[in-house]
């Protein structure tokens, strides 16, 4: 058990949880810390936050870095305690949502980051697993009233494509008729006119996202 100084202060940190579906699978940025505490294992990228600039515009500035993308959905999602074992800290998460089509990971040596699958994690640091799935809960959730899932797909797409990142942030398969009347009903994409050829069928209708920005219906 990790004694800690009675007055000692806590250390405001700034965590991001960013998210995206490749081949089918709900993945997560980690990066591979390079110095102690937790050298050599997985974490959650993020860090001290200085107070220097907004909460929001330091979130979103890590984005850019890790990804090199910006106007994505990115929002608050919850203030942690406790998460590291070897100081009082108060960690501020965000959660963005990406596509990784356009993400251009950091080529570094130190501090490296990978797309990992939220189905399968390796050992992470401070906690950092706890905060995954609060971001995931949050996500699941977000599906049912916003068109958050705009920020994880190209600005055309199949309904079969989008069908497809529902179930990878589900995690359960979705029935085809029931899912393009409830997506359609929901008003939040549109045909665009264009169709597309996938495999032996016929040309898929494509569409769009009526608003690229975070919409409640």
């Amino acid at each position: 058990m990790v004694r800690r100084p009675i007055d000692s202060k806590p250390v405001i940190a700034l965590v991001v949880v960013i998210l995206t579906v490749e081949d089918g699978q709900l993945q997560v940025l980690l990066i591979r810390r390079s110095a102690p505490p937790f050298q050599g294992v997985w974490a959650l990228p993020g860090g001290v936050f200085g107070g220097a600039e907004a909460l929001e515009k330091a979130a979103a500035r890590r984005l850019v870095e890790e990804t090199g993308l910006e106007d994505v959905y990115l929002e608050q999602l919850y203030s942690f305690s406790d998460l590291d074992p070897h100081q009082p800290a108060v960690a501020v998460t965000y959660f963005a949502l990406v596509n990784h089509t356009q993400a251009q990971l950091q080529r570094r040596r130190r501090w490296r980051p990978a797309w990992h699958a939220v189905a399968d994690l390796p050992q992470l640091a401070f906690n950092n697993r706890a905060v995954i799935d609060y971001a995931l809960t949050r996500l699941r959730y977000k599906l049912e009233y916003t068109n958050a899932a705009y920020s994880l797909l190209p600005e055309c797409f199949t309904l079969s494509e989008l069908q497809r990142v529902y179930e990878s942030i589900l995690g359960r398969p979705l029935d085809k008729r029931n899912f393009r009347k409830w997506i359609l009903a929901r008003g939040i994409v549109l045909p665009t006119g264009g169709r597309r050829s996938e495999g032996a069928h016929r040309p898929a209708r494509l569409y769009a996202f009526t608003s690229r920005e975070p919409v409640v219906f």
